[in-house]
C-alpha cells in the first residue's frame, strides 16, 4: 500500500514537469521534480547533476551563514563547532565551484539561499543566548541529515562521474559534522 501511495505521489508531482520542456529526458525531468519536492529522498533516487549542485551549494551557504551568526551569538563550544563548519563548508563550496567552472559539471551554482533556508537565517537573527543555540543546533542536525542523504544518494547513483567521486569523498565529513551537532545538542 505504501509503495502505491509513493508511486501515485511521484506521478502526481512529475506530471506538470514532464510537460514543461523538451530538452530534458522524461527521467531527468522526473528526477528534477523529485528533488525539489523531496520525492527523490523519499524513494532513495539520486538527483540529476544540476539539482545536486544547487542543493549542495545552498546547503553550504546555509551552513556558512548560520555558523557566522553562531560565532557571534552562541556559547564557546558551539562557537568552536561553528568555526569548523565555516572552514569546512567554505572548502566544499570552493571544490564544487571548481568542478563547475572547470567544465567537469554542467550546472549553475546559486548565488543566494532559497526561501526556506533564508527564513531559517532570518529566524536565527531574531534569537539570542540559549534560544539561539538551541535553534542553531537543531538546524545543524536537520541540515546535515539532509546533506548526508543527498550526498549518499548522489555518490551511489549520480549521473556525473566527477561529481559522484566528489560526493563520495565529501559524505564522510558531513556524517562527522552530523555527529558533532548531535553531540552538542545533547
Amino acid at each position: 500500500m505504501k509503495r502505491v501511495a509513493i508511486a501515485a505521489l511521484c506521478a502526481l508531482l512529475a506530471g506538470p514537469a514532464l510537460a514543461e520542456s523538451n530538452d530534458k529526458t522524461i527521467g531527468e525531468r522526473a528526477k528534477s521534480v523529485g528533488e525539489s519536492t523531496g520525492v527523490n529522498s523519499l524513494i532513495g533516487v539520486a538527483p540529476i547533476a544540476a539539482d545536486f549542485v544547487k542543493e549542495a551549494a545552498i546547503s553550504d551557504m546555509f551552513e556558512i551563514q548560520s555558523s557566522k551568526l553562531a560565532e557571534e551569538k552562541s556559547n564557546d563550544k558551539t562557537k568552536t563547532f561553528a568555526k569548523q563548519m565555516i572552514t569546512d563548508h567554505q572548502k566544499t563550496s570552493e571544490e564544487l565551484k571548481s568542478l563547475v567552472s572547470g567544465g567537469k559539471v554542467k550546472a549553475e551554482i546559486p548565488t543566494a539561499l532559497d526561501s526556506t533556508h533564508q527564513s531559517k537565517i532570518d529566524k536565527l537573527k531574531g534569537l539570542n543566548g540559549d534560544d539561539f543555540t538551541k535553534q542553531y543546533l537543531s538546524d545543524q542536525v536537520s541540515a546535515h541529515k539532509t546533506a548526508v542523504d543527498l550526498f549518499k544518494r548522489y555518490a551511489s547513483g549520480g549521473d556525473n562521474a566527477e561529481l559522484k567521486t566528489w560526493a563520495s569523498k565529501t559524505q564522510p565529513h558531513l556524517e562527522e559534522h552530523l555527529k558533532m551537532a548531535q553531540d552538542l545538542q545533547k
